[in-house]
């Protein structure tokens, strides 16, 4: 589904996001009922946002007040929004060229130097900050910057609501900013890597989002890793130039994360220059964002001669030292004479814990205090991450720290089989006082991932507000298009797939709870004589576990994930059906009908061999394996109510 009709169900979107928070919030805190006159829901959450008016309906003509200072993407986001929301014409005129006497709505976009917008809002002072005010039946958006613009362009997305025969904007009053300056996703798995179409569509939904970062450490380009000093073929370099644009187009920074550690000479002026070399010809593309990251490498073994006599026996101090040099040289030698290069970004060696060492003393004494430093938590795939965590790992390396999230990354065993929508949660509040940022590191399958990282970007920009059981929903509403029967039968299914593993035996988030939770009743019921009541619920949701798939497939459901997940829907398909035949079965044999109960049983379980056979196709490291589908949960009940059927 492309983003402009997306934002043409956007009102539908909300009203299936709320549709479905029921099924979302079953493992979690209840939330308070909605006011009869509820604010609409906005992500990621703002700061601030309250009514500031009527509802402004949207004119058949709509003036927008723009200016050389207005920045461009945010006035043809919003230019597009009016006109799929109404607006026939869209004129732009400059301030004070306003008509009068007209009956047109007025929208004025602009920067925070702007006298006409800064008279209607007070527009922050944190960097990509924004305020939006709908009084006096105008529109105003203003931005600290240009991203400040385009994030309340991207808000205005949400605000359209339905008016009689046509639209109107929800006469809210918004003031904003992020909390962590950076956030979005970093393209670091191992397997088959994503095609360029997945990373435009990935960059498009970072965007919308409000999301600024997007790191491209893409385990394929061999010439980030062990071609590094190898020049890019003309091809591939015209194609990293396409999602460069499209990134700027986007307002998301492309890093370009170059990892020479596998076979760099530290003291070598001829690597250090091809290291330089292989920056410029990105920064010639637009690139203004890099990294060094030196994670899964040897660090104690030099790669040449000359590293042991200038940096001395290998171990965690003389790694350190090596590291650092290069981490300077580069951004004295790169990033500060380069117009626009953001700060060098690395990721240490030692990138997953707490302990202090003589390579992170090194890294913390004398690598220049402007380098972003990036941390997994307290274990490559942690199971939550707390602030007491990010102020010690702060302390170690003397700075804020970067986040590299491992979750919804699913190329590793323990994953082996599943999609992880599971909502993005166990990060506290209050993590923006010590992280710089957070980048989620995403699964082989693009669109799946946009699940987990919708609540990734929710949380880095507003960790103080963010809900799991509020930005969940919302995540599963836009993967549906707005299509609320599709929201919820992508409920049911995500919740199937909500088992989150780490590299230990013991998952941080539970597989299936919404069934869990309906089974556990069913069974209390059952065993206390109740079998209608118990019946007619679980029963009913088998139901909608074994017709997801046809909901999701002939909904409104973006067709990518559609793609992605076919294996998956197809065998909920089968593990629903034989949940449907076994309970029917059991209900036959409560009621004495034996001939019944064992042809329904057979029917489940030949269901069950179907479901079993479903494979994912080669599309991860692990291979071929058998899509998990409710695991330890849905075939756990079947075994059961097998069981308590043939006596």
């Amino acid at each position: 589904m492309t983003a402009r009709s997306r934002t043409r169900r956007l009102a539908a979107v909300l009203a299936a996001g709320a549709s479905i928070a029921a099924l979302a919030t079953a493992t979690q805190p209840a939330a308070a009922a909605p006011e009869q006159h509820a604010l609409p829901i906005v992500t990621p959450t703002p700061q601030s946002l309250g009514r500031d008016s009527g509802d402004v309906p949207v004119s058949d003509e709509v003036v927008l007040v723009a200016d050389s200072g207005t920045d461009a993407a945010a006035r043809d986001l919003v230019t597009a929004l009016l006109r799929e929301h109404g607006a026939r014409k869209v004129t732009v005129v400059a301030p004070g060229r306003e008509p009068r006497h007209s009956h047109a709505l007025v929208v004025r976009l602009g920067g925070a130097g702007r006298a006409d917008v800064t008279r209607a809002v007070p527009v922050p002072d944190q960097a990509e900050g924004y305020a939006l005010s709908t009084a006096g039946g105008e529109i105003v958006i203003g931005g600290r910057d240009g991203s400040g613009q385009y994030y309340g362009a991207q808000t205005l997305r949400q605000l359209f609501v339905p008016s009689g025969h046509g639209w109107a904007i929800s006469g809210v009053a918004v003031r904003d900013w992020p909390n962590m300056s950076l956030r979005g996703s970093i393209e670091g798995f191992y397997g088959p890597p994503w095609s360029t179409a997945d990373r435009l569509r990935q960059i498009a939904f970072l965007g919308e989002v409000k999301a600024n970062t997007y790191v491209y450490s893409a385990k394929d380009d061999a010439y980030l890793r062990a071609q590094w000093r190898d020049p890019y073929p003309a091809g591939e370099l015209a194609t990293l130039g396409q999602l460069v644009q499209s990134a700027t187009a986007h307002h998301v920074d492309f890093t370009y994360a170059l990892s020479p550690g596998v076979s760099i000479c530290f003291s070598s002026p001829d690597d250090i220059a091809a290291v330089k070399a292989k920056l410029q010809s990105v920064y010639d593309l637009g690139v203004r964002s890099f990294s060094i990251p030196f994670d899964d490498i040897s660090y104690t073994k030099w790669n040449c001669a000359a590293d042991q006599t200038t940096f001395g026996t290998p171990g965690q101090a003389a790694a350190g030292k090596a590291q650092v040099s290069l981490l300077n040289a580069i951004t004295t030698g790169f990033i500060k004479t380069h117009d626009g290069a953001r700060p060098l970004q690395t990721v240490p060696t030692e990138y997953s814990d707490l302990k202090d060492s003589p390579y992170k003393t090194e890294l913390r004494e004398n690598l220049d205090p402007s380098v972003v430093v990036q941390w997994t938590g307290t274990d490559v795939v942690p199971p939550s991450v707390t602030t007491d965590e990010a102020q010690q790992v702060s302390t170690v390396y003397g700075r804020k720290v970067f986040l590299w999230d491992n979750y919804p990354v699913n190329d590793y065993e323990q994953s082996a089989g599943r999609l992880l929508l599971a909502p993005y949660a166990q990060r506290q509040a209050g993590l923006s006082q010590y992280l710089n940022g957070i980048v989620a590191n995403p699964m082989n399958q693009e669109a799946a991932s946009e699940v987990a990282e919708f609540g990734a970007t929710d949380f880095a920009w507003n960790d103080a507000g963010y809900s799991p059981e509020r930005s969940w929903p919302q995540a599963l509403a836009r993967l549906a298009g707005g299509d609320a029967r599709a929201s919820a039968a992508l409920a049911v299914f995500a919740d199937l797939e909500h088992l989150a593993p780490t590299f230990g035996p013991t998952p941080w988030q539970p597989q299936a709870p919404v069934l869990a939770a309906k089974t556990k009743a069913f069974w209390q019921r059952w065993n206390a004589g109740d079998h209608r009541r118990s019946m007619a619920d679980l029963r009913a949701y088998a139901v909608q576990i074994r017709d997801a798939a046809k909901v999701i497939r002939g909904g409104h459901v973006a067709s990518a994930f559609v793609d992605e997940a076919s294996p998956w829907l197809d065998a909920s398909t089968y593990w629903g059906g034989a949940l449907v035949d076994q309970l029917d079965a059991l209900a036959a044999s409560a009621r004495g009908d034996d001939q019944a109960a064992q042809r329904l049983t057979a029917s489940a379980d030949a269901l069950v061999t179907k479901a079993q056979a479903v494979k994912t196709g080669n599309t991860n490291r692990w291979g071929v394996r058998q899509a998990l589908v409710g695991d330890g949960v849905l075939d756990a009940v079947i075994t059961q109510a097998r069981a308590a059927t043939l006596g």
